[in-house]
């Protein structure tokens, strides 16, 4: 079909100078989401991409089986606190996870707190928590409509009653109780406006630590932490297991981070006013993470001369370097991922094993390794554990497995228990299987990816297939299970394939750095050659590959089809940073550099130039090519990848294509109204959005759903 695009106004005025080039913005007052322009502009959009999307002759089959698959309970790994145990649980459908308490593991359990009685259609989402040292009080943070803001209240145990006192202007924070269970730290922006809801655009500023006692109100709640000099710095805090002390990280940007402590004990009134903080680590040279602490010996997971991690003690009152003891050492080859202590004096470590989990116990004071416990391939999801306690949970899934959660005791040994196992109806594992292959990247690094697809899949490059990537700030790509793209296996005899590229955190923070500021490109490049293999191997052909990713998964999008769009027959980027010269000066972004670099600095600029998805859309040279279809995916109330990105570069798009004769595939994008980045979103939502991403493949593609 042939579609007429909105005609939108372009501002050629609109010109911003960078470092003496001139690049034109032409769409910078979609940058306004409150103005009337911008509202209309989704409205079009909106009206041409949603009655497309529901003309699908397969909708209502498709919606239906996410949604009968979907129906499964769903549960998280139980935890301690006081007297009982806590575990979220969700029957199938419901919006929001319920909070559930029981007194035995085996014993009847409670509703402790139903998200989805605090709104109409479940907008309301639980984001942080944490209960108080005793277990008495359980503070908590509420996000709407999927927004990074939150809302924190206090509930008692007890009585099941919420405290009078509602705290605000909550953003980028954690919640940590001093020992005599009378309050709690956690941060927030004092400046903010108090209308604050997921519009807004504006840079935050000013992130400071707060204490808030139990019983009065916000207005009392005492300022501990701030850089008024740094007014772009995160800051948190969080009390030692012991008690005794309070540490508090500074970030600037995703990754790295200062450390400070106070002794809690010497504040002869209390907590009163600004803490007197000591440093420990005065620049932002590695990544340094809390474990446990002995006295004034702390434990300390980090990457400073050690990409894949280790564990080193630091003698807070002696922090310097040379005084640092190793006590677990970088391995050769696996990422130490995480670790708590657990059980006086033991630690739980995971590590990553060529993009799978595997985890072992650990003396506290020596590192000693004293078990290995024997895991499938996939990943760890969840743990709960505690250094007062000797129970262990942990969840494992795979592509292949919804959930496992696993329990020992340390008090009884290493034996590990499966204590529930999660499934589908419906679903049989058996008849799919796994592979992990590792490709060639163009200069010739080699790539693992995971492939998977029905066992009885014929390798004749007919079939479709949905390439997943993200390949940024460190984090990585671990198998995962979901619903939705065992449909697509199963009716559309498709293949799955997630690439681990460079960027991620899967070989420590060597791997990350190849793919990020001045070396981005090889992302790209790895995506690429992920294509390439499925193609070449006759997992599929160029036409009936769907490219997608979220966030900066969907800038990897956006940039793969601007530079091979020969290569994928359809693409879908949700919630993607797209505009890649003004990224820092809208909400978090500034937090980014430690990835993209910025255009302010002008090395850093024209490496930006020569890949930012909205400067870089043209018509392809070649005669048969054209860009493939396209689906942008974004929320009204995304705060963290403001929607002007998505905005911005469907606009380009369909500017610089539809006047293209050969441009036959859509360029379109879907905004939803009361969603965010994705965190807390809605089951409803969550179904609507997934039936509307594989409509739009069976619509472009021309797949065919098998009973």
């Amino acid at each position: 079909m042939e579609f007429k695009y909105p005609e939108v106004k372009r501002d050629e005025t609109a010109v911003d100078d960078y470092h003496g080039v001139q690049v034109p913005d032409p769409y910078r007052w979609l940058e306004d989401p409150d103005s009337k322009e911008t509202k209309e502009f989704v409205s079009l959009q909106n009206k041409l991409a949603v009655p497309y999307l529901e003309s699908c002759e397969v909708r209502e089959k498709l919606n239906k089986r996410i949604t009968d698959l979907w129906n499964y309970p769903k549960y998280g790994c139980p935890f301690k606190e006081g007297k009982y145990y806590y575990y979220f649980m969700n029957t199938g459908l419901l919006n929001q996870s319920i909070l559930y308490q029981q007194e035995t593991l085996d014993g009847e359990s409670v509703e402790f707190l139903d998200p989805n009685k605090l709104s109409k259609d479940g907008l309301v989402s639980l984001s942080i928590y944490e209960f108080s040292d005793d277990g008495e009080y359980f503070a908590y943070g509420l996000s709407e409509s999927g927004s990074d803001w939150n809302k924190i209240k206090v509930k008692q145990v007890s009585t099941k009653e919420d405290l009078p006192e509602t705290l605000l202007k909550v953003k980028f924070s954690d919640i940590s109780w001093t020992h005599d269970n009378k309050g709690f730290f956690y941060s927030r922006y004092p400046d903010a406006e108090s209308s604050v809801d997921g519009h807004e655009t504006t840079v935050q500023k000013n992130h400071s630590v707060y204490y808030h006692r139990i019983g009065t109100q916000q207005s009392e709640d005492i300022l501990c932490v701030q850089f008024p000099d740094q007014p772009e710095w995160l800051v948190g805090a969080s009390v030692s297991n012991c008690g005794k002390y309070v540490i508090v990280g500074v970030r600037e940007t995703c990754k790295n981070n200062m450390v400070y402590y106070c002794d809690l004990e010497n504040l002869s009134n209390g907590i009163t006013g600004p803490l007197p903080l000591k440093c420990v680590i005065d620049n932002f040279d590695a990544e340094y993470r809390y474990v446990d602490n002995e006295g004034l010996l702390f434990t300390i997971h980090t990457d400073k001369n050690a990409p894949l991690y280790q564990l080193v003690t630091i003698n807070f009152e002696k922090p310097e370097e040379s005084n640092w003891k190793v006590i677990i050492s970088e391995d050769e080859k696996n990422v130490l991922d995480c670790a708590i202590c657990i059980h006086k004096d033991k630690l739980l470590v995971c590590y990553i094993e060529d993009v799978k989990s595997k985890m072992s116990l650990h003396d506290l004071k020596s590192g000693q390794k004293l078990h290995s416990f024997p895991l499938d391939v996939g990943s760890i999801t969840g743990y709960c554990g505690k250094k007062k306690l000797s129970e262990v949970f942990f969840r494992f899934v795979s592509f292949l497995t919804p959930g496992m959660i696993y329990h020992f005791d340390l008090q009884n040994g290493y034996e590990v228990k499966e204590f529930r196992k999660i499934t589908v109806p419906d679903f049989d594992a058996s008849n799919f299987e796994t592979t992990q292959v590792f490709y060639s990247s163009k200069d010739g690094t080699k790539v693992p990816m995971f492939i998977v697809h029905k066992k009885n899949f014929v390798r004749d490059g007919s079939a479709p297939a949905l390439l997943y990537g993200y390949g940024g700030f460190n984090i990585s790509l671990l198998p995962a299970f979901s619903v939705s793209r065992i449909i697509f296996m199963r009716h559309f005899n498709g293949v799955l394939a997630v690439p681990n590229l460079r960027g991620g955190g899967e070989y420590g923070e060597k791997w990350h750095s190849e793919g990020k500021i001045l070396k981005k490109q090889n992302v790209f490049d790895d995506f690429h050659a992920a294509a390439e293999y499925l193609v070449a191997n006759k997992y599929t052909s160029a036409k009936k590959l769907t490219i997608n990713g979220g966030s900066n998964g969907g800038l990897l999008i956006g940039a793969c089809v601007n530079q091979r769009p020969e290569l994928y027959g359809c693409a879908i980027a949700q919630v993607g940073v797209l505009d890649m010269l003004k990224f820092h000066k809208f909400t978090i972004g500034h937090a980014w550099k430690c990835d993209y670099g910025s255009s302010d600095d002008e090395e850093q600029f024209h490496y930006l130039l020569k890949y930012s998805p909205l400067h870089n859309v043209r018509i392809p040279k070649e005669e048969n090519v054209q860009y493939p279809a396209v689906l942008l995916l974004t929320g009204d109330h995304d705060d963290r990848v403001v929607p002007l990105h998505s905005l911005k570069f469907i606009a380009e798009l369909q500017y610089r294509l539809r006047k293209c004769e050969k441009q036959v595939n859509p360029l379109l994008i879907r905004v939803d109204v009361q969603s965010g980045h994705g965190g807390g979103k809605p089951t409803s939502k969550v179904i609507e959005e997934l039936t509307d991403f594989y409509c739009f493949m069976c619509k472009t593609l021309g797949l065919k759903y098998e009973e």
